[in-house]
Parts: structure tokens; C-alpha cells; sequence
């Protein structure tokens, strides 16, 4: 991979992995569009730290809010009783509970589906129909949300589904912000909250996912390289791109979806997977 090339996959992760577009499938598509191999997940989930570490450090007085609170509920002197310890008493413990019990989903399912992950799951078929598919369930659940709910409002159940949409990521196509905000909107939490939500909860998730594909990196290079990664330079290019790039793009982000829907995310992800399926077929794209 040439550094213009790794210049180019950072700027469009760090543009779409905080868009309800799905970033893997954009990496996975343009990758084959400008003449190199699939990047591979390795690839793809180390530069994913890039824009993760935007989220630090965009959110850093939430994420501080969050950790102090919850350590404090759990182990300080003055939790008396388990429920406190939960933070039945303090918002920001319990977001911290909410966030660990929301990535045990997407944890778990990576760990069982590794391999289909980083081989038959990437199959730009199945890209093409995840992107249609949720594009559709996207554009219903911004239409049919009452956007009556902020974050204040979590409970544990409500955790859990949107633990459960962000696992669907593993599939390309699919979209982590996009599953968990399409679960946001259909439990009526407004736009922004939802985002902002999907923002947080991705960071342990994306965090591990690319310090576990970093750590295969360094102790199994045969591995990795089958896989298609392209080494580190063009990595680490990649990666500082895509910070850059992403922080700019939370700011953009929050204050278009303060004011419009997501309806325009869902043509896009429409006329996109369309697009794949014409270009697979012509044999544009493999």
C-alpha cells in the first residue's frame, strides 16, 4: 500500500466511522476501488483506534465523569449497600455500568466468530445487503421515533438493546453508530442522545478490538499479512489520519443531526449498497 493510499483510507475512516454509513464497508470498497488488496480486519481495526482516540478526546469530561463516578460508587468507603455500589444514586456510575454491560455483546461475539470475522464475513455481498437493509431500518426508525428520551433516561434493559445492536457491527455494512443510534431512535431517545451514546459505547469495544488485531500484528506476521495487511507504515499513517479527521467530523456531526434527521444517511447507504451490488456484477469490484 503506497502512503497516498494509506492517506486516503485513513480520511475515509475517519469520515465515516462516526457517520450511520459504516466505516469498514467504505474501507473495504475503496480499497479495491484504488487498486490495492482488502486492508483485512487487522487493518481496519487498528486505524479504528485513530478516530476512537478522537472520541477520548472530544468526550473527555464525560469519560472522566463516568470512570470517576463509577469507581467511587464501587469502591469507595461510602458504598454502603450493593445498590449504591451501582450507582443507584449517581447518573454517571451508572452509564459506567450501562457501557460495560453494552459491550458484552460484541465482545463475546467477537471472540466466538474471530476467524468468519476476518474472512467470510467480509465479503463485499454481504456488505452490499447489509448497507441496503439497514438503510431501510434506519430511515423507519427516524421516522417513527418520538425522540422523548435523553440519556438520563438508560436502564438496564434499554443498555442491553443497545448492546445488542452494536454487536451487529461485526457484520461490514452494518454500522456501529448505525445500529446502535437505529436502537436509540426505535426506543425514542432523541437523535443527539442516541449519537452520543453510540459515541461511548463504542470506545471499549473498538479499543480492545484494535489492541487485540495490534498485539496478532506484531506476533504473527504470516498471519496478518495472509490477511491482507499492508504493514505498518501505511498503518500508522492511516491511523493518524483518521484522529485528525474524525475529531473534525464528531463536531460537524453532533451539530447536523441537532438539526436534521438521519432520512439523508439512509439514501446514501441505499444508493451505496446498489452501486456494490452494479459494480460486483460487472466485475468492478470482487
Amino acid at each position: 500500500m503506497s502512503t497516498l493510499n494509506a492517506i486516503l483510507l485513513g480520511l475515509i475512516q475517519g469520515l465515516t466511522e462516526f457517520l450511520p454509513i459504516s466505516s469498514s464497508a467504505h474501507i473495504s470498497i475503496f480499497g479495491q476501488l484504488m487498486g490495492t488488496t482488502n486492508p483485512g480486519a487487522a487493518f481496519t481495526a487498528i486505524i479504528q483506534i485513530g478516530t476512537e482516540t478522537a472520541v477520548l478526546l472530544y468526550f473527555r469530561r464525560d469519560i472522566w465523569n463516568i470512570l470517576s463516578a463509577w469507581f467511587a460508587c464501587l469502591f469507595g468507603r461510602n458504598g454502603k449497600d450493593l445498590q449504591h455500589r451501582l450507582g443507584s444514586n449517581n447518573v454517571d456510575a451508572r452509564m459506567g455500568w450501562y457501557i460495560i454491560m453494552g459491550s458484552l455483546p460484541i465482545v463475546i461475539l467477537g471472540v466466538l466468530f474471530d476467524d468468519a470475522i476476518e474472512t467470510y464475513l467480509r465479503n463485499l455481498w454481504i456488505t452490499a445487503t447489509m448497507l441496503i437493509v439497514f438503510a431501510i431500518i434506519l430511515y423507519i426508525a427516524d421516522t417513527l421515533s418520538r425522540q422523548n428520551l435523553n440519556n438520563k433516561d438508560l436502564n438496564t434493559a434499554r443498555a442491553i438493546v443497545y448492546g445488542i445492536a452494536q454487536a451487529l457491527a461485526v457484520i461490514p455494512g452494518v454500522s456501529r453508530s448505525g445500529g446502535v443510534i437505529s436502537a436509540g431512535l426505535f426506543m425514542n431517545f432523541s437523535r443527539v442522545s442516541a449519537a452520543k451514546y453510540a459515541f461511548l459505547l463504542a470506545m471499549p469495544a473498538v479499543f480492545g478490538s484494535g489492541v487485540y488485531e495490534l498485539i496478532k500484528a506484531v506476533m504473527h506476521n504470516e498471519y496478518t499479512a495472509a490477511l491482507g495487511f499492508p504493514g505498518w507504515g501505511p498503518t500508522v499513517i492511516a491511523t493518524l489520519v483518521a484522529f485528525i479527521v474524525g475529531y473534525l467530523v464528531i463536531i460537524a456531526f453532533l451539530k447536523i443531526i441537532s438539526t436534521y434527521s438521519y432520512k439523508l444517511f439512509s439514501y446514501y447507504r441505499l444508493v451505496l449498497g446498489i452501486a456494490v451490488i452494479i459494480m460486483l456484477l460487472t466485475g468492478v469490484l470482487q
